[in-house]
């Protein structure tokens, strides 16, 4: 008696047939992710595996967001898949980080904020970042300060300006996430802000904004009014 094929067996070639034919759009979410997963587990069934992974975390971005931790707690996950996801996801943050550096904020704000959140949405503690512009108010470097706790994280205004001298830097923006997903700014946030800004003025240097990165949304501190003088 023959041995019995796997329920998977040809599933993989028809699948890669659909996108070969159709793209990205003929294939739901989490066929893609599938597609993807090929690549860490060379046999057996992914499609389980991407769908708990969806359940999980939500969309694709929120997959490959995922910090290596969170990804692990979910059953199937190992380090191939890890490391393939956080490829993907160096990737792309690579990527939107290229569409923005050395050219004004001004006419690419959309790709920044992809940017940042991209880099800090998914974050389960709070990263403060920030990003150093020239006197066009192009991106010239970008820098994580500091990380701290689910709810804290401890900036030196000083440090600041003095990583902005060091880059030559006319302007910063600060970028900081909230990993409750909420982005309303604190008081603490609005009163850093300042007291970076109080820092920088004496100096040249200029607090253009701050941004605060939820999982779904941001808060610019510029547009609420917010940066005080």
């Amino acid at each position: 008696m023959a041995e019995e094929k796997p329920h998977y067996h040809g599933h993989r070639g028809r699948l890669r047939a659909r996108f070969d034919k159709a793209g990205a759009d003929g294939l739901p979410d989490y066929e893609l992710l599938e597609l993807l997963l090929f690549r860490a587990m060379p046999r057996g069934d992914t499609k389980p595996l991407a769908k708990r992974l969806m359940e999980r975390f939500g969309t694709i971005d929120g997959v490959l967001g995922a910090e290596e931790q969170a990804l692990k707690e979910v059953a199937g996950v190992g380090d191939a898949v890890v490391h393939t996801l956080k490829l993907v996801d160096a990737l792309r943050i690579r990527t939107l980080q290229e569409a923005v550096t050395g050219r004004p904020v001004i006419g690419t704000w959309q790709a920044v904020l992809d940017y940042c959140a991209a880099q800090l949405g998914y974050k389960k503690t709070e990263h403060f970042r920030v990003l150093f512009l020239d006197n066009h108010n192009a991106l010239i470097a970008d820098e994580e300060q500091q990380h701290g706790t689910i709810d804290h994280v401890v900036l030196y205004p000083r440090e600041v300006i003095k990583r902005a001298l060091e880059h030559g830097a006319s302007a910063v923006i600060l970028v900081h996430n909230h990993p409750s997903g909420d982005p309303s700014p604190s008081r603490a946030d609005i009163e850093l802000t300042r007291e970076v800004a109080k820092a920088g003025a004496t100096l040249g240097v200029t607090v253009h904004d701050h941004l605060v990165i939820g999982r779904s949304r941001h808060v610019s501190l510029r547009e609420a009014g917010l940066l005080g003088e």
